[in-house]
């Protein structure tokens, strides 16, 4: 039960609160299996009066998966210092945070949830897609990618994705090593594209040639020599 005297929120930031408790509540568990008066109750108004901010759950649903995409595109932001590995490593730890932190709503986020089809929602997946693939291209320094660099970050974007989600059911891979072969996919990726074009050589050639010895890419190379 609430005591004393409960604060008057403005409209905006009534509206952000309800946010908040919704991304909360969504986060724990599918955006279907959570109720309109169950925000209402961990906000601390009445349901009528959630109403009054958001004309449904579909809206602001939206608004707390809105809200979500913004913070996953924040992950993939990445000081431009150090070598590629060690920085992809960092986006990847960061990645396997958010996705820790709200796993039903990364799902939701990812697969549409209850707004699957929705204009709106497949806007807000694709925003992050492309933030992350930018990202991606400017710690490559190629604004202009060719079409072979380009299909080797879109995919390796749309890996990172995957494996989180199945990651997500029943979380049987140590996330640790999960993040870390991300980084070696990416390199692989990569070193497969430059055996097929002239373009991709030389971009690899570049990463490989700012690594350290004892680097993310150089640990993959060791890796792969035990297995030989």
């Amino acid at each position: 039960m609430t005591t004393g005297t409960r604060r008057r929120m403005g409209v905006e930031e009534r509206r952000e609160q309800l946010i908040a408790v919704a991304l909360d509540l969504f986060s724990h568990r599918s955006p279907e299996d959570v109720s309109i008066d169950e925000i209402a109750e961990a906000a601390g108004i009445s349901r009528p009066l959630v109403y009054h901010y958001f004309p449904g759950k579909q809206q602001l649903y939206e608004a707390a998966l809105r809200r979500a995409a913004e913070e996953l595109t924040a992950r993939f932001v990445e000081p431009h210092e150090g070598p590629l590995g060690a920085r992809l490593l960092r986006v990847m730890e960061r990645f396997f945070d958010f996705v820790a932190e709200h796993g039903p709503g990364f799902s939701a986020l990812m697969r549409g949830g209850p707004a699957i089809g929705s204009t709106h929602t497949g806007a807000m997946i694709d925003s992050v897609r492309q933030a992350a693939y930018e990202q991606i291209l400017a710690h490559l320094r190629i604004p202009d990618p060719a079409p072979r660099l380009e299909l080797v970050v879109r995919s390796w974007v749309s890996l990172a994705e995957t494996t989180a989600l199945l990651w997500l059911d029943g979380r049987r891979v140590p996330r640790a090593e999960l993040e870390r072969q991300l980084v070696h996919d990416f390199a692989a990726l990569a070193a497969v594209s430059a055996a097929y074009d002239g373009q991709m050589a030389v971009v690899v050639r570049r990463i490989l040639a700012e690594e350290p010895e004892d680097g993310m890419f150089a640990d993959l190379v060791l890796r792969l020599g035990r297995i030989a």
